[in-house]
């Protein structure tokens, strides 16, 4: 399992392959990163590995956040991500990492925080079916039934109801690179990610 990386999403665009092909793809500036600690013993395979992202005057942090980065004599960072790795043995506190560690046409994991879209209807947010539009229906978009009236006398926890859409966070698993440019931290990823521009993403080759 090789260390993982934080970024920012750039923005949406699209390519075109070798044969002519649109790609759909998302742009991410990624790195440089610097690792902030490393917990694991020699006799372990694996260790967390935190890593630190984007320069942060010590002054907006507390006491105890700028002690964490003082005592191992590092700039303070705004985000702290923690990988597994079992090459952490090769690793070294202060150690920055770059996008040599990706190549094109590898696959890589994509974590973020999805957009938010407000208090929404079930059929937004769930994807139900509407009611008859004829007229007099008069259930046109109404959820419906939500339980017996009698027995079990309650509405089950998880029913899937109205209610706040989106702000999660959201997984997606094997997004191809397309391109990298090293010189500019630019990574190029097949497909769309979690989360609006400018939000943090974090990646894992897994």
């Amino acid at each position: 399992m090789n260390i993982g990386m934080i970024g920012k999403k750039i923005g949406m665009t699209q390519v075109f392959d070798d044969n002519g092909k649109v790609i759909p793809v998302t742009i991410i500036q990624v790195g440089p990163c610097t690792i902030t600690q490393i917990l694991g013993k020699s006799t372990e395979k694996y260790a967390n590995i935190q890593v630190g992202y984007e320069y942060i005057n010590p002054s907006k942090l507390k006491k105890a956040n700028v002690g964490h980065f003082s005592t191992k004599k590092l700039p303070c960072f705004r985000y702290l991500k923690e990988y597994k790795s079992d090459h952490w043995k090769d690793l070294t506190i202060g150690q920055i990492i770059h996008l040599d560690k990706f190549k094109v046409g590898h696959h890589v994991n994509v974590t973020g925080i999805s957009i938010g879209k407000g208090f929404s209807g079930y059929q937004k947010r769930h994807n139900f079916s509407r009611g008859p539009m004829s007229h007099g229906s008069k259930n046109h978009r109404q959820p419906g039934s939500i339980g017996a009236g009698t027995t079990p006398g309650r509405v089950f926890p998880g029913k899937r109801m109205a209610g706040r859409m989106g702000n999660k966070k959201t997984h997606i698993r094997n997004l191809k690179i397309v391109n990298i440019h090293q010189d500019r931290n630019i990574m190029i990823l097949k497909g769309s990610i979690p989360g609006k521009s400018g939000n943090i993403i974090y990646i894992n080759q897994g």
